[in-house]
């Protein structure tokens, strides 16, 4: 929440559960964006073309498991 509106609201029980919902969104927005980020900036997908449906998802699919490795490299016995 921006520190704007957070200022306005209050210590109520609805005002807190607003927040409480919003952080919860924010925490899974995180962990779902985080792959798109490392697919764009560290493998360079930037942009994407459209070969076909097939040939896109066969694309896609390795670059989000790669992602998936490279988020949990320091967790990996080398």
């Amino acid at each position: 929440m921006i520190p704007g509106k957070r200022r306005v609201l209050n210590d109520s029980s609805l005002d807190c559960t607003k927040q409480q919902l919003k952080k919860s969104k924010t925490s899974i927005r995180a962990k779902v964006e985080h792959p798109f980020r490392i697919i764009k900036r560290q493998f360079g997908f930037d942009k994407g073309r459209y070969r076909g449906l097939a040939k896109n998802d066969n694309h896609l699919l390795p670059m989000f498991a790669l992602s998936n490795l490279y988020m949990c490299r320091r967790r990996l016995p080398i």
